[in-house]
This record gives C-alpha cells, sequence and structure tokens, in this order.
C-alpha cells in the first residue's frame, strides 16, 4: 500500500541516512538523557549541584575582596559562562573525550560519580559497554515500515515542487476592514436579541406581519443612532457595548465623556468609525411591538448614509424598500441630505413618514420656551411638506402631519420616540380612567387648540381671562417634558421623582445608585420608564408603510422592464407577491463576504416565489434581454442569511416579500442582477413567457470626478484591475475604465467617495501601493448656435449622402430626457402632445423624433427633417438604424476631446440612399453618419460644458465674509444666505464649479476657524467662458488663465491627457468638397 504525500517527503531523507550506516548498530531515541554509558553521565541535576556549589563558595570568599563601591577587586574566578561552556564541552567529549586527553579528569568525574552512586542506592547500575552513536545516524521518528508495515513503499521526491519565490511558511496577513461578531469584543454576546430566531424567521417569514422600511436623511441628523435605540430594545445590550470600554469596574457610573461613546452598530466599517459618518448602507430585521396592541411586527431596515457623496446608497436601499423613514433633526431642520431624501422616494414611488429627531436640542442647547419650540417643529413639517409636495406632484403627494399618524418625535440618544396617540395613551395609563379616549384626545394636540380649565373642554382660541394658556401640544407634551429635562439638570432627587412620577402608572421610584448618576445616563433612564418602548415608531411604520404585499404591484410597475399588461404566470406572481409562483429575486448590493474580501454576498428582495439553499438559479446581467442571453451565468445558492450588521441569522429559505443576503451567487454580477429560476419546477405556464430583468439603478447625483490610477510596481498591474473591478461591484455609482492613452480612470460622486473607494483598493482588495493622479472632472460638449451650412458627409463608396445640421435644444428638454419624463417608447401620439403642449413644437417635428443619444436617455435629439417630395422615404427608414448608430457614437465622443455631448439637436435635412442594398450596408452608414454629425456640430459655434455643484454652508453670522471671499477666489457665487429659525445659524446657498471644488472644504474651514461647515453635489451643467477652438490664445505654463481663456485650456489640457493632438484635424470631419465650400463661411 501507499502512504501520504506527508510521510513520503518526510522520510525520504531517513531512508537515505539509514542506508549508510551499519545493520549492526544500535540507535538511541531523542527522549534518553544521554549519549554515553551511565558511568560517567553527566545529567542536568548535578550541573545544577555543581553551579550551586561553586556560587557557595564565591558567597565564602573575604568581604576585602570588595571595594567601599562594591566592585570585586579580588583575584580571578571563573565566570558563570565560563562554568556552563565548561559543562557543555565536557558533555559533549565524555569518557571518550578523557581518554584522549589522558589528564587525569577520568578520575576526577569517577570520584564524583561514585559519590553520586552512594547517594542514588535506588539507581540502576548500566553496563560499561557503550555504543556511540554518529550525528548522522540518530533517529528521532519511527520509519515508514515501523509505522505502516513491511509492504509499505516509500516514494522520494527528488526536486522541490514548491517554487522559489514563494515562501515555504507564508506570512498570515488577515485583512480586517469591518466588526463582525468572530473578530471584535463588540460581539453577539454584547447585543444578543431577546427573542429566538426561530420566532424572528416566522415574522420575516409572513409578509403582512412585514415592513421593508430604508431610513434616510441628513448627514448627522441621527439615522445610525435611531437604530441603535431599536437595537438596545430588541437585544440584550451590555453596558462594555453601550459606553466605553475604560469605565473601571462600576459600569453605572458613567462620565460625561464616556457616556457620548455609544456604539453606531450599523457603521460596520473601521472607515466609518474612524470618519465618524456612514459610509455603506445597511439592512437590519427587528423584532418591534407595535404601541396598540403589543403585538410583535418583522421590521426590516436599511441604515443609509446622510453625506451627499454617498446617496448612491441610497437609491439600491430605495429600489427594494417600501417606504420612507425621513429622519430630520429638530434643530437643523431640512438640509440638503432631506431633500435628496425625499426626491428619492418620489422616483421610487414609495411613501414618506417623518422622525423629527434630536428634540432634546431645542431644550438642551438653543434654550427655546416651549411655546417657541412648538413653532420651531411645526415649521420643520411643514418645510418637509413643501419638499413632498414639490417631488411627488400635488395630485399624489401625501402630506406628514402628526394628525394623520405620519409624523413621530423622539431623540435617538436619549433613546425615546412618540406620536400623538402613544403619548395620549401614556396618559391614559397615568390616569387609569377607562372614560378617556385616547385617539380624540391625540387629535388635540396639535396646531390651535387649548385647553380650558374651567370647562374642562378644547377650544380653538385661548380662553377668555386665561392670558397664560398654551396649546395644548406645548401644555401637554412639551411643559413636562421640559420639566423632566430641569429636574434632572438641577441634581434634586426628591423633585426629580416626583416629575417622573407624574408620567409613570407604576409610580417607579428611581434607587438612590441611579439618582447618582450623570445627567444624560439619569435622563436616558428617566425616559425608559415613561417610553418603555418604540411603540409609537412602529405605529406609523405600519399604519403609513404598505407591506411587501400591498407594495408589490407599484414596485413592478417602476422597476420591470417586461410588458405588464400581458396575463403571463410571471407577472402575476410577481405583483401579488405570490411565494408558490415563478421565482424572481432583484439584487441591488454586494457585500463583501466576512470570510474573504475575495468573494461578495449578494443581497436583494424575493419578489415571487421561494428562494432556497442549494437552489440552481439563472444570473441574468443588466445587459441580458430575450433576444441576447449572452450576460446569463447558472449559479447554485450556497447559502442564505437575515443579515443583521455585525452577525447573521442563516435560514434554508426566503420567501416572497423577504430582504435576503445570498452567498454563491456573485461571480457574474457587476452592480445589479435579477435571479430566476434555472429548473422547470416553477411551471410549465411560467417558464414559457419570456425572462426580462429589473431596471438598473438611477441616481440623484452623477459621477463627475474622476482620477487616473497606476500601482507603484508595474508587476503588480494584474492585481490592481481585479481590485478596481471588486470596488466597482461594491460601490453602486462608481465608473471604471481605460482611455486609449492606457490610463486607468476611476469616476465617482466626489472626493471623499474617491478616497474611500482608493482605501479600499490599497488595503482590502488589491492590497498593493497604488499611486493617484489628481482628481480632475467630467466635460461636456455643446453648441450655442445654429450650423452656419448644411453639412453633408458621403460614404466612402459615394454612393450615398448625408445632410444634417446641428443646434441648440431646447431648455429643459435634456434634463426631462434624462429624468425620464419623456420616454421614445411611448406611443407616437402620447410623445407628439408632450413636445406640442411643453415645448411647443409642431405636430411634423414632434412625430419625427428618431433617437435619443448617446443612450435611450442621453440628452441629445436626432430628427427627420426631411420632405417626402425630396426624399425616398422607404429608403430613408431601411437605413434609419445604421444613422442612428452613427448618431450615437458621435454623441458619446464629441469632437473637441471626445467627450459626451449634452443638449445639442441633430436634423436630417437630405439624405441619398443607393437603391442597392449592398450599397448601403451599415459599414458604409454608420461611420458617415458619426462624420455628418461631427461636422454640423463643429459648425454651430462648439463650446465646452463643464458640472457644476451646488453648496450648502452651514455658518455663524460673522464668517459670512470669509466664505464669500473663498467662493469669489474659485469662480463661485452665493445663491442665498438664509437664517435658520431658532438658531443663530446660517444656511448659505452657492453655486461652484466642481473643477474649483478640490481643497474647497480645507480651505473653508481654514478661513472661517473651523466654524463652517459645507457639503457639496452635482447641480447642473454650464458652459465654460471662451471659445475652446480659439488658436489666438496662447496659454503660460504655471500661470493661471484669464476667465475668457478658460475653455480653451481645459480643451487642451484634457486632449493631452487622453495622447491627442492639441488642433483639432478638419479634414478628419469634413469631406473635402464641404471644406471648399467652408471657405470665406465664419464659424
Amino acid at each position: 500500500m501507499f502512504c501520504s504525500d506527508f510521510v513520503h517527503s518526510f522520510f525520504s531523507r531517513r531512508e537515505t541516512s539509514s542506508s549508510s550506516s551499519s545493520s549492526n548498530n544500535k540507535f538511541v531515541t531523542n527522549h534518553q538523557p544521554n549519549l554515553l554509558s551511565s558511568e560517567n553521565k553527566h545529567t542536568p541535576d548535578n550541573k545544577k549541584e555543581r553551579k550551586k556549589e561553586r556560587k557557595r563558595k564565591e558567597e565564602k570568599m573575604d568581604e576585602s575582596n570588595y571595594d567601599e563601591f562594591g566592585n570585586y577587586i579580588g583575584p580571578d574566578v571563573d565566570s558563570e559562562d565560563d562554568l556552563i561552556e565548561d559543562d557543555n564541552n565536557e558533555e559533549e567529549d565524555g569518557d571518550w573525550g578523557r581518554r584522549r586527553r589522558g589528564d587525569g579528569a577520568d578520575e576526577e568525574m569517577r570520584g564524583d560519580d561514585e559519590d553520586e552512586d552512594e547517594e542514588n542506592d535506588e539507581e540502576e547500575p548500566t553496563t560499561t559497554n557503550a555504543i556511540v552513536v554518529l550525528a548522522e545516524d540518530k533517529k528521532y521518528y519511527p520509519s515508514s515500515k515501523e509505522v505502516y508495515g513491511e509492504d509499505t513503499e516509500t516514494l522520494v521526491e527528488t526536486e522541490d515542487a514548491q517554487a522559489l519565490e514563494v515562501p515555504i511558511i507564508a506570512s498570515q496577513n488577515t485583512k480586517r476592514f469591518e466588526i463582525v461578531s468572530e473578530d471584535s469584543k463588540l460581539d453577539i454576546s454584547h447585543a444578543k436579541m431577546k427573542c429566538k430566531p426561530e420566532f424572528l424567521e416566522m415574522l420575516w417569514q409572513t409578509p403582512v406581519l412585514s415592513r421593508n422600511v430604508c431610513i434616510a436623511g441628513h448627514l448627522h441628523h441621527g439615522k445610525s443612532s435611531l437604530v441603535d435605540a431599536l437595537v438596545e430594545e430588541t437585544h440584550d445590550v451590555s453596558d462594555a457595548w453601550k459606553y466605553d470600554d475604560n469605565l473601571g469596574s462600576s459600569s453605572t457610573q458613567l462620565s460625561q465623556n464616556n457616556y457620548n461613546a455609544l456604539r453606531l452598530y450599523t457603521d460596520t466599517r473601521l472607515d466609518e468609525r474612524s470618519r465618524e459618518m456612514s459610509i455603506k448602507a445597511v439592512p437590519m430585521t427587528l423584532p418591534l411591538a407595535d404601541g396598540k396592541h403589543g403585538k410583535t411586527h418583522s421590521i426590516s431596515i436599511f441604515d443609509t448614509p446622510g453625506h451627499a457623496n454617498f446617496c448612491d446608497e441610497v437609491s439600491a436601499a430605495a429600489r427594494i424598500a417600501d417606504g420612507f423613514l425621513i429622519v430630520v433633526d429638530a434643530a437643523e431642520g431640512v438640509m440638503c441630505g432631506t431633500e435628496k431624501a425625499i426626491k428619492i422616494a418620489a422616483r421610487e414611488n414609495v411613501p414618506c413618514v417623518l422622525f423629527i429627531n434630536k428634540i432634546d436640542r431645542l431644550i438642551v442647547e438653543l434654550k427655546l420656551p416651549p411655546a417657541d419650540a412648538y413653532h420651531k417643529l411645526r415649521h420643520v413639517i411643514e418645510e418637509c411638506n413643501a419638499l413632498i409636495e414639490a417631488a411627488y406632484g400635488p395630485e399624489n403627494a401625501r402630506l406628514c402631519t402628526p394628525l394623520n399618524n405620519r409624523v413621530c418625535f423622539g431623540s435617538s440618544l436619549y433613546g425615546f420616540s412618540f406620536t400623538l396617540e402613544s403619548f395620549a395613551k401614556t396618559y391614559k395609563n397615568v390616569s387609569q380612567s377607562d372614560d378617556l379616549d385616547h385617539k380624540q384626545f391625540a387629535k388635540r394636540l396639535w396646531g390651535d387648540a387649548y385647553f380650558d380649565e374651567e370647562t374642562r373642554a378644547f377650544k380653538k382660541k385661548p380662553p377668555v381671562g386665561q392670558h397664560d394658556c398654551q396649546r395644548s401640544f406645548v401644555q401637554f407634551i412639551l411643559e413636562p417634558l421640559y420639566k423632566l429635562f430641569s429636574q434632572a439638570v438641577g441634581e434634586a432627587p426628591e423633585s426629580f421623582q416626583r416629575a417622573l412620577k407624574e408620567f409613570n402608572r407604576f409610580s417607579y421610584k428611581l434607587k438612590p445608585k441611579e439618582l447618582k448618576q450623570n445627567t444624560k445616563p439619569l435622563i436616558k433612564l428617566a425616559f425608559s420608564k415613561v417610553f418603555e418602548s418604540h411603540g409609537g415608531l412602529t405605529d406609523i411604520l405600519l399604519h403609513s408603510i404598505p407591506n411587501p404585499i400591498e407594495g408589490a404591484e407599484s414596485k413592478i410597475s417602476r422597476t420591470y422592464t417586461g410588458e405588464l399588461s400581458t396575463s403571463g404566470r410571471r407577472v402575476r406572481a410577481m405583483q401579488t407577491c405570490d411565494k408558490d409562483g415563478p421565482l424572481a429575486v432583484q439584487i441591488v448590493k454586494l457585500y463583501p463576504s466576512t470570510k474573504s474580501p475575495d468573494a461578495f454576498d449578494a443581497f436583494g428582495r424575493v419578489l415571487s416565489g421561494t428562494l432556497c439553499v442549494n437552489d440552481s438559479v439563472k444570473v441574468l446581467g443588466e445587459a441580458y434581454s430575450p433576444d441576447d442571453e449572452e450576460d446569463c451565468a447558472v449559479k447554485t445558492v450556497s447559502h442564505l442569511w437575515i443579515n443583521e450588521a455585525r452577525y447573521r441569522i442563516p435560514v434554508q429559505s426566503a420567501p416572497a416579500g423577504s430582504w435576503v443576503l445570498i452567498a454563491g451567487v456573485d461571480q457574474s454580477i457587476v452592480k445589479t442582477a435579477t435571479l430566476v429560476s434555472a429548473s422547470s419546477k416553477d411551471g410549465e405556464e411560467g417558464n414559457d413567457e419570456d425572462v426580462y430583468t429589473f431596471k438598473p439603478l438611477e441616481f440623484e447625483n452623477k459621477a463627475v470626478v474622476k482620477i487616473a490610477v497606476e500601482p507603484l510596481h508595474p508587476s503588480d498591474l494584474p492585481k490592481m484591475v481585479e481590485g478596481l473591478r471588486k470596488i466597482s461591484k461594491t460601490y453602486p455609482a462608481l465608473q471604471t475604465k481605460v482611455e486609449e492613452s492606457g490610463e486607468h480612470i476611476v469616476v465617482g460622486m466626489g472626493e471623499i467617495y474617491l478616497d474611500s473607494a482608493m482605501k479600499d483598493l490599497r488595503e482590502v482588495y488589491a492590497d498593493i501601493e497604488v499611486k493617484v493622479a489628481d482628481p480632475v472632472v467630467v466635460f461636456a460638449e455643446t453648441v450655442v448656435e445654429t450650423s452656419a451650412l448644411k453639412c453633408f458627409a458621403e460614404t466612402p463608396n459615394k454612393r450615398n449622402k448625408i445632410t444634417m445640421i446641428a443646434e441648440p435644444l431646447d431648455k429643459g428638454l435634456g434634463l426631462d430626457i434624462e429624468s425620464k419624463n419623456v420616454v421614445l417608447e411611448w406611443p407616437k401620439k402620447h410623445l407628439a402632445n408632450f413636445f406640442t403642449q411643453k415645448y411647443d413644437w409642431d405636430a411634423l417635428a414632434a412625430r419625427s423624433v428618431w433617437a435619443f443619444g448617446p443612450d435611450s436617455d442621453g440628452p441629445n435629439v436626432l430628427m427627420d427633417d426631411t420632405l417626402p417630395s425630396e426624399v425616398d422615404k422607404d429608403l430613408l427608414m431601411s437605413v434609419r438604424e445604421s444613422i442612428v448608430q452613427g448618431f450615437q457614437w458621435g454623441t458619446r465622443e464629441g469632437p473637441l476631446c471626445e467627450e459626451p455631448i449634452r443638449e445639442t439637436k441633430f436634423k436630417i435635412l437630405d439624405a441619398t440612399i443607393s437603391s442597392e442594398p449592398l450599397q448601403r450596408g451599415g459599414g458604409q452608414i454608420i461611420p458617415t453618419s458619426r462624420r455628418c454629425v461631427y461636422s454640423a456640430f463643429l459648425t454651430a459655434q462648439p463650446r465646452l460644458m463643464e458640472p457644476v455643484y451646488a453648496v450648502e454652508i452651514q455658518t455663524p453670522a460673522d464668517c459670512m465674509t470669509a466664505i464669500y471671499n473663498v467662493l469669489s477666489k474659485r469662480r463661485g457665487h452665493v445663491v442665498s444666505d438664509v437664517a435658520k429659525p431658532g438658531t443663530p445659524v446660517y444656511i448659505v446657498k452657492a453655486l461652484l464649479p466642481a473643477i474649483e471644488s478640490f481643497g474647497f472644504e480645507t480651505d473653508l474651514r481654514a478661513h472661517t476657524r473651523g466654524m463652517a461647515f459645507g457639503l457639496s453635489y452635482f447641480d447642473h451643467w454650464s458652459v465654460v467662458p471662451g471659445d475652446p477652438l480659439d488658436r489666438a490664445i496662447q496659454l503660460r505654463p504655471l500661470e493661471p488663465s484669464p476667465v475668457s481663456h478658460l475653455a480653451r485650456e481645459f480643451c487642451i489640457k484634457t486632449r493631452r491627457r487622453k495622447g491627442m493632438g492639441e488642433d483639432i484635424s478638419a479634414s478628419k470631419f469634413f469631406d473635402s468638397s464641404l471644406l471648399e465650400a467652408l471657405e470665406g463661411v465664419t464659424l
């Protein structure tokens, strides 16, 4: 028989060495203490005894051998190292060495041995015929035959199969970029769910008891801390998780600084914790009880980032959510992040509810009187409703007011939330009165409602004679809250107990140890007794956000690319959220696997059918269609989980309507994907239908900042390319491409967005050092006039000729096309009505639109403006597809610097098409159409366009001058500066060219001493001042160009970076006959 490879390699040298020695020699195993006879042995115990004896002799030496400073001045003695060396030499030489020396050491050692033998009478006598074993004959392990038997064959590998550059023992390089339950002290043991996982799974698999909610809002408005409050309610959270680790033995004695160390549970990435902001959207599923009956529901929430650069994460979460929870800071009010969140919710056509967070800031920081605090809250709600009405439209807007149970108040820092109804129910519990109708009481707690103490009734105006009467919201809600805060700050235990007793039906009395806590933990403890749960928040989610079954039809109509009017089984199953129908799963995000960042787990929503472990599924990419099935792969689902941020709950199946994390299907997914069953178990009716995918994600912000990257060592280029592919998977809006010059370009939404992506590339996905070029922006090309003459281009065979002109597109039409307010697939009558009613086009022109470019939602229009009397329409329509392809090719890469063309209308005025099909093929028409587009563009006063950022700055009043100066130096200008009501803060809104925004925030903080904070995001495109084709402009190195020369400078630098010449060759785009016609024409 044959032994394992380990035995083969290990015993090869042992068999070789044993064959060279005599077969009669005996061996001594490695556990024996000596190699010589015991007659002359020197054991380690004997050596220790001899050392101790010498130390005793040294101690008996006269004290005169030391001077007054303690230095030894006596005769020379052997050092301890010399003694050890002598012992080692004696042990190595042994009896054999002493015989060769003949120096009498033998007799001395024998005398010592005899004395030791007398002391140790129990030691067994040994023979003097000791055999010396040489080093090459030593045997430390048994041979393979001794272990496996005589019939074992040993194979010797004569050459090393391992490459020289591969280390024998590789270093363990563990990439740790996330906080998970396995490798962190902040693990599941510190936040263990109170209910059993089986109970949560049962709720999660019941659509009527589930809600899928996206939590969105502005930066630092308390979204993640709100999730922390929900985690504390549903998990047994230890103090080590809630507070700082350096508290000592008593975790209840919390200092002011340590209390602020509350862990953000959904900020799992290490760089999120260092930056103190969320970067990735993280889902969780929590069992939350409602406030009416205490019934538990499964609430799946998506905690999203608030920074404007990461709004692509909000778009990904919104695609599979049934509603939005908009978190707004009560002090700051509506900001740009709030506005973007509402616009994303309106685009996905899902309802919104409001959570007015941080109402404690009105009391503690702003110190507003209760009446002013009411007006502040009312103003914040009105601002939100104005945005909702503008985004949804007056017909579809579902406004949020406290009276319709769509607004919740609270403080995530102190862990409480309430609605009008839940607060009214608290009063009912305190009074213990069955006559009090808390629902009717709640309707009188908002607006102009005053309580008359004499008549015990509510009135719309203040009662006569009661001058101190406040609105009911102030009297019954704000004033008790103010009282609790003031009593806690005043450090009066007895009065604080009385104030708490007014709220608590059980008259809970705080212990003296609890009263000694600092202010913040004491207030939090008090509110945990007043508001025992977040039932009010759960109530508005259950009341205002539909369950997966109710919201399925609206979501399918928005995201599915297939025909919805058909009565196929697949469409019906998705519209009804049928768990027994054909499988359909929409994947919106990829998360790095917890085991290795080289693999990814796909997160999505099951829209119909049931996904099970070990199911074989088809992964349909974004480019898949029934006509082109190339972007399709068959994979097997290896694992399914319920994602809980820092840990996962494994499940065996995921029914329709649920959010699930899937392993084993990520290899062919680029951004998003659609999963359908690869087997025929769904039924013949469902499998006979054509399978369509879900629409790709749409982003509220545009990626206009790009950088060039290259590895520090050229040999690491393959690693960098693979790393770029991986970061493109994890960032929804990130784009990577290779220019013709060979540069690897990364396009993102802003500086911090690209900085986070490069950090992941260096430390996680590529693990190499990367050089990054200075950031630049994406430009665009446009025209400002109509073409000076009719431009034509002939095909290479001279049998076809196309004539076009270019002119600026109607203002606003490009934005409508990009926003998909107008779609070319509409019926012709509907499309014509849109152009005639909104842009005053004539009916003939409205019906002659051929295409948008460069894509189906590109902001350019190709129109057929030919007359049937002059052009053979049948021949023209036969080459229509080829002309459209040339148009889209030309608008994708413009003639100035190969940047996309924007807001330009191209009209076909004349066309001469050959009647022979062979002479009018795509190879002839497509490049001719492209050259005609370029020539018409260049004769219509071409200009360069740059992206412009909208900047929102929070600043005190005394920093306004510095802000104006910083903006003016960067070609920016202020649009408005308005004071925030109830606060000393001003909100400055400005416009700033994106190319001037690099380093703007650092410059702003430096000039305002850190008191101003700004956020910038893409707003619109603007024409760069100057003519990019003006050759008279001379650019001087290391000198800033005048404003009128910027277009020429940007054009030349962009062409250089792409490896192109500085000037545009007219002969490349113009026919010779057209060049002759251009002579004498001023462009």
